[in-house]
């Protein structure tokens, strides 16, 4: 089953870590050596044995999930082998670490699953997984990887929010704070290109990801357009968070506020089965806002014509004081062989960011 991990299942993970024997270590540096590694990846150490073995199978079902409904797949992780003697012998900050590890010497009768933060670099995240005896790793990758997913899934966008906060946008959130009541976090670069009463668009920097060709082994470099949009209107009952009502009020809005550069073209929602938008409820980062988080892919209509396309990721919720129901919604426009999984985290790092202004 393919699917992100809600807020139910970072709770479970705690209680699983716990029932596992679990010694949290938590070393969080207000500075030092930064991580290493891609977005969406996550470095396996074990032994060549144990890479091999069944384990395997349970490493790639559990911590390879897909952020649906996305197409091509998106995966939240991929997995990056390397034995403890390669490990040893190179650069030890990468951001998502995995030990597997059996030692004879352990003396419980079940595995545990221990995480650490900050070990050899700033808010990296590193948990190990350590039995007796092959019998007892199997088990626990049985039972416990779901929990440990969870708990890389949280701090990869924590990571990007954290930097989005540090980065300079002072004047691009005080025109979003003074119109919408909301403050997000936002890379450094973005600005905002469409200003409306009811309507922003804000553009982020235009970035390259590596490009890879299946066989051949050769890269290039594919940009990657990415953005927020935030818009806001009359909140009346809760019947508008049904998803059928926030989409038709989703396509109304981007039809005369997002117009393509050929005319008669606008943005609009894909409805194709495959690709049919998905949502969850949601809170942000502080707890404070609850709301509806919604996933799809959009397309440029309006005429019969092919038009490019792309990803969104959108959280609406009502603002209190405002009695407005407002939706932030990010998008990304990228070559389909190239990863998307680092703008896609970029965008739900700013979801979570939202915090209603005092």
């Amino acid at each position: 089953m393919r699917y992100l991990f809600s807020a139910l299942l970072l709770i479970g993970s705690f209680l699983f870590f716990q029932q596992c024997g679990e010694n949290t270590t938590k070393r969080f540096r207000s500075s030092g050596p930064s991580v290493t590694g891609n977005v969406g990846e996550i470095l396996v150490i074990c032994e060549q044995g144990i890479w091999d073995s069944e384990i395997k199978k349970y490493l790639d079902t559990n911590l390879t999930q897909f952020i649906m409904p996305y197409f091509p797949d998106v995966t939240t992780f991929e997995l990056v082998h390397r034995t403890p003697s390669h490990f040893e012998q190179g650069v030890k900050r990468f951001r998502n670490t995995l030990f597997v590890t059996i030692d004879p010497n352990h003396k419980k009768d079940r595995a545990d699953i221990n995480k650490r933060v900050g070990v050899w670099a700033t808010d990296q995240l590193v948990v190990d997984i350590v039995g007796k005896d092959y019998n007892q790793v199997l088990e626990a990758c049985k039972l416990g990887l779901k929990a440990v997913h969870a708990e890389f899934d949280f701090m990869e966008w924590k990571r990007i929010l954290k930097q989005f906060k540090s980065d300079e946008n002072h004047n691009v959130q005080s025109e979003i704070k003074k119109n919408f009541g909301i403050d997000v976090s936002l890379p450094e670069g973005a600005k905002i290109v469409t200003k409306r009463t009811n309507f922003y668009r804000v553009e982020f920097p235009v970035s390259a990801r590596p490009i890879e060709f299946v066989g051949s082994g050769t890269q290039e470099a594919g940009s990657i357009f990415s953005g927020i949009m935030i818009y806001q209107y009359d909140y009346k009952d809760s019947s508008q968070f049904a998803l059928e009502n926030l989409l038709m009020a989703r396509d109304t809005m981007l039809k005369y506020n997002v117009p393509h550069e050929t005319d008669g073209l606008f943005m609009g929602t894909q409805y194709a089965e495959m690709v049919y938008p998905e949502g969850n409820e949601m809170t942000t980062y502080k707890s404070n806002i609850s709301g509806y988080e919604m996933r799809g892919m959009y397309v440029f209509t309006g005429k019969k014509v092919h038009s490019t396309g792309g990803a969104f990721w959108a959280f609406h919720f009502v603002h209190p004081k405002k009695k407005k129901l407002i939706c932030v919604s990010g998008y990304v426009d990228a070559p389909s062989t190239a990863s998307w999984t680092h703008p896609l985290r970029e965008l739900q790092a700013v979801l979570k960011s939202v915090e209603l202004v005092k």
